[in-house]
């Protein structure tokens, strides 16, 4: 396992060594979920294994953070530029670009080409929509890079989900208006992840539109053209989409609408977890002050970690929106989820639930303790809030 070193002025010696490394490969797992229903559903004929995946994703994942726990490790910041400097960590991210696309088709091949019962249909469908919701998760690590290979990269994986739009949206909407009112993918206390799903889908998309248009429109560029960095990962998903539909007909129209509405879905259940309820202060100029690391909920627990990039170490990834998911902080006292993203999903989609627990966590943030005007409320809720919290304590 390498070891990362350096030789401080005073001559002392500052190594690491990261005891994930290896285990990072875990991260091409991920993709490749739904494989386990179709292999056993190939080998015993029994459609109940196409059920497998979806009990792995949510069954099994938030009881492994459970049994192997939180780690809040960190690497030397004085060494953070030679684990950067690392190609195996990127290549990870390359691989995984791939193995999208490989589930993607796998599935649609057996769907087109198996004889299924719905349930077993409706079941494989929504385990590959979800394991290709994880592909935006690769198109975010990406996307944030600076290299021209690592932007593309991004742009063909977001064509699987059929979210080409998520990059630029992400980047220079979601990070610029982050944990504030105005920002669609900031969910608001009292608002439930289905409400937030509709205000936060086509909030988003509308925005890269609208940030694309201006981009273009000052390079004097025509909007609808192969420039337009939008149309540029949809374009690609027209192909496979129609290309599927062409190959196996009517039944692939169902496949792909259902798989791709489960794709968005993983990328609203992250963002609805990640900022909810928390809020950027507006300073005396009007204008909302810089994102610290305390504006988004963090997670440390292994195992989803290892799946997602790191991607539940989000407050560092704000602050330090180009900082690769291996050199991400634990930072203390700052918003932490009970359970990782795959436990968390489960109780977002449960709002009575979700609001047992978050609020009171939320209003006890050493921020925030209890003062509602530092709290990112969903107005059509605030009376009620109010009435229930009162202005000052929990």
């Amino acid at each position: 396992m390498p070891t990362y070193s350096i030789e401080n002025d005073d001559h002392t010696v500052v190594t690491y060594v990261d005891k994930k490394r290896w285990f990072w490969l875990l991260s091409l797992v991920n993709p490749l979920i739904p494989f386990v229903g179709i292999a056993g559903h190939y080998s015993t004929g029994n459609p109940q294994w196409l059920l497998l995946p979806l009990v792995l994703m949510f069954g099994m994942g938030p009881i492994l953070d459970w049994m192997f726990g939180k780690d809040e490790n960190n690497p030397p910041e004085v060494l953070v530029p030679q684990l950067e400097k690392d190609r195996y960590y990127r290549i990870l991210t390359y691989l995984t670009v791939p193995l999208h696309f490989i589930m993607f088709f796998a599935c649609a091949i057996w769907v087109g080409t198996q004889s299924l019962p719905l349930w077993g249909f409706l079941a494989l469908t929504i385990a590959v929509g979800f394991a290709d919701g994880f592909a935006i998760n690769t198109g975010h690590e990406l996307g944030h890079k600076r290299t021209k290979l690592e932007t593309w990269l991004a742009k063909i994986v977001l064509s699987v989900p059929a979210y080409g739009h998520f990059w630029i949206e992400h980047n220079r909407g979601h990070h610029r208006d982050v944990a504030t009112p105005e920002d669609p993918a900031s969910a608001r206390m009292g608002e439930s992840i289905y409400k937030f799903a509709r205000r936060e889908i086509p909030g988003a998309f509308h925005r890269a539109w609208m940030i694309e248009h201006q981009r273009l429109c000052r390079k004097e560029v025509p909007v609808w053209s192969w420039h337009n960095e939008v149309l540029q990962s949809y374009m690609m998903t027209a192909v496979m989409q129609i290309g599927l539909i062409a190959t196996f007909g009517w039944i692939m129209i169902p496949f792909l609408i259902i798989h791709n509405f489960f794709s968005w879905w993983v990328l609203t259940s992250a963002n609805y977890i990640e900022h909810y309820g928390l809020l950027r202060e507006k300073q005396e100029n009007r204008k909302y002050e810089r994102c610290q690391p305390h504006h988004s909920w963090n997670a440390n627990h292994i195992v989803s970690n290892l799946l997602l990039f790191h991607l539940q170490r989000h407050s560092d990834h704000h602050a330090n929106p180009t900082r690769r998911y291996q050199s991400l902080r634990h930072f203390d006292d700052l918003p932490q989820l009970p359970v990782g993203y795959y436990g968390m999903y489960i109780i977002a989609y449960i709002p009575a639930l979700w609001f047992k627990i978050l609020d009171a966590r939320l209003l006890a943030l050493p921020h925030i303790q209890g003062d509602l005007s530092k709290v990112n409320i969903d107005p059509e809720k605030r009376s009620k809030i109010y009435a229930k919290y009162g202005s000052a304590n929990v």
